[in-house]
C-alpha cells in the first residue's frame, strides 16, 4: 500500500467515525416519536432522541472522541479504538433500530410521564394510542453504520497507517531539526546546542 493510499483509508475511515457521530449528535436533539396520548382527548407529546433512547448521545460523542483520538495514536491503540468504535456502531445501530421499527412505549415513557403524571410501564401503556415516527431514527441507523464501518475501515487498515506527526514523536532522532524545535526544546527547559 501506498502512503498516498494509507493516508486515503485513514482519512475515509476517521471522516466516517466523526461523520456518524456527528449526524448522532445532530439526531439525539431531533423528534424521533410522536406519542398520541388519550386521557380524555387526544394529545400528542414529541419524543427527543436523547429521550427515546438515553445512549443515543453519550455513543455520538464517543465516537467523535474516538475518531479524532484515531489521527494521532500509536498502531496498539489504533486497532483498540477501531474494536471500540465497532461496538459503539453496532450498539448504536440496534438501539436505533429498535425504535424506528418498534417504536416501543418504553421509549416514550419519559415524555409521557412528565406531561401526564403518569408513571410505570402499565399506566403509560393505557393511556398511549399511537406512537408514530419521524426519519431521525432511521438517519441515527445510517450514523451508526458511518461508525460501524469506519471502525472497520480502521481495523482492516491500521497496521499500514504511517506514525503520526512528528510533534507526537517522543524519540530525538526522528529526523532533520530546525528552527522551531530549538524554540520549543527552550519552551521545555532544554539545550537545543547540546
Amino acid at each position: 500500500m501506498t502512503a498516498a493510499t494509507s493516508r486515503r483509508t485513514r482519512l475515509s475511515a476517521v471522516l466516517a467515525i466523526l461523520a456518524g457521530g456527528a449526524l448522532g449528535i445532530i439526531g439525539s436533539t431531533q423528534t424521533w416519536l410522536e406519542a398520541t396520548v388519550d386521557d380524555g382527548s387526544p394529545v400528542p407529546i414529541a419524543v427527543a432522541g436523547a429521550d427515546a433512547l438515553a445512549v443515543v448521545a453519550p455513543l455520538s460523542l464517543a465516537a467523535l472522541a474516538l475518531g479524532l483520538a484515531l489521527t494521532i495514536v500509536g498502531r496498539v491503540l489504533r486497532h483498540v479504538f477501531a474494536v471500540i468504535a465497532v461496538a459503539l456502531g453496532a450498539g448504536l445501530g440496534w438501539g436505533a433500530f429498535r425504535i424506528a421499527s418498534q417504536r416501543p412505549v418504553d421509549a416514550v415513557a419519559g415524555p409521557v410521564t412528565d406531561a401526564t403524571g403518569l408513571s410505570g410501564e402499565k399506566s403509560i401503556a393505557a393511556i398511549v394510542t399511537e406512537v408514530t415516527a419521524t426519519p431521525w431514527p432511521a438517519v441515527t441507523v445510517a450514523a451508526s453504520a458511518l461508525i460501524l464501518l469506519g471502525g472497520v475501515l480502521a481495523l482492516a487498515t491500521a497496521h499500514r497507517w504511517s506514525s503520526a506527526g512528528r510533534k507526537y514523536r517522543t524519540d530525538r532522532a526522528a529526523g532533520p531539526r530546525d528552527s522551531i524545535d530549538s524554540w520549543d526544546d527552550l519552551s521545555r527547559g532544554e539545550d537545543p546546542t547540546t
